[in-house]
């Protein structure tokens, strides 16, 4: 596992007043459920990306994006360093490029987009979120209309203003005299969480920690995932030794939430939704989101790859070639 090493950091340069924006519908957008910022978000990535990283997050909405703009604002590094910086990024889970179909017949046109998330999310995550019509009127917004005239109020109605919503509370007891409820069985969300212990016996859960972490379970739920879905991705990628499950659990839960879903399709008018397609972070190759995993297509993935990992050890590659000889040997015929 990689050690973060903070102070080799390279200190990000202040955002300028003057950083230009993109035209409307173009630039940065930022990915929805972030964690809060923190001194440590990028602290695994190498110098250069952290550097790169620290800058763009702390761009707005709707900046520029482009390789070139992003070079004359940070010194250090040419557009070529840049470029293979954002597309580390890419592949750390931190943003996609996207393009956007608008308009109808001779008036379409493409709308371009770079999501930006501080919190790296995988490629499920990705590719729910920008699979969903929420992402794709992110990327297109819909000029927006001018705001009604508000009513005069009387004075006398004039109240103090809305405190925030409540959460729900539980429910007060009953007078002795009102009629008992009926009581109702576990909660789906409920019982996925008291099973995971039979699929795997080092996320047993007593029932306060079901209990605990049952808000947590029932957002899944409620944006349309199944009780399947939500027991795999909990049980998926385990460590070897798990001290704490409901700890463990917990995290997961927060951090891999799956985006909310369109409650319905959109049915009010005959024409499709606007395209959506993902941009490949090196080449600019589009393609539907799950075609381009870590925001790479196949040539781009095949080449960051084979440059990646380090170099095999000179023994190991003589093991390999001695093995291989060996089985054309018992394969010549006799």
């Amino acid at each position: 596992m990689a050690t973060p090493h903070l102070s080799s950091a390279l200190p990000a340069p202040a955002v300028s007043a003057a950083y230009p924006m993109a035209n409307p519908g173009y630039g940065k957008r930022t990915a929805p459920g972030q964690q809060a910022r923190a001194r440590d978000d990028f602290a695994l990535l190498p110098t250069r990306e952290r550097y790169v990283a620290g800058f763009v997050d702390h761009l707005p909405d709707g900046a520029s994006m482009s390789v070139k703009q992003l070079a004359k604002q940070l010194p250090l590094y040419g557009q070529q360093a840049i470029s293979t910086a954002l597309k580390a990024l890419s592949v750390a889970g931190h943003l996609r490029r996207v393009r956007c179909a608008v308009g109808a017949g001779d008036e379409t046109r493409w709308v371009f987009r770079t999501f930006w998330s501080r919190t790296a999310r995988d490629n499920e995550w990705w590719t729910t979120y920008l699979t969903t019509e929420t992402a794709t009127q992110t990327a297109a917004p819909a000029p927006a209309p001018e705001a009604p005239a508000r009513p005069e109020v009387p004075a006398s109605a004039r109240q103090a203003p809305e405190s925030a919503p409540v959460p729900p509370q539980r429910t007060p007891p009953q007078a002795p005299d009102a009629e008992p409820t009926q009581p109702t069985g576990p909660s789906p969300a409920y019982l996925a969480l008291a099973r995971l212990g039979r699929n795997d016996n080092r996320l047993g859960l007593s029932a306060d920690d079901c209990t605990t972490l049952e808000p947590l379970a029932t957002q899944w739920l409620d944006r349309g995932v199944t009780a399947d879905y939500l027991t795999s991705t909990l049980t998926a990628g385990l460590p070897a030794q798990i001290d704490s499950p409901v700890g463990l659990l917990r995290r997961r839960l927060i951090d891999k939430l799956p985006p909310q879903l369109p409650a319905t399709p959109n049915t009010s008018t005959g024409t499709p939704p606007p395209r959506l397609l993902v941009e490949c972070t090196d080449c600019g190759r589009p393609g539907p989101p799950e075609a381009l995993p870590d925001g790479l297509c196949r040539p781009c993935r095949t080449t960051h790859s084979a440059g990646g990992p380090p170099s095999p050890d000179p023994t190991q590659i003589a093991a390999v070639k001695a093995h291989m000889a060996n089985l054309r040997d018992l394969l010549k015929p006799v």
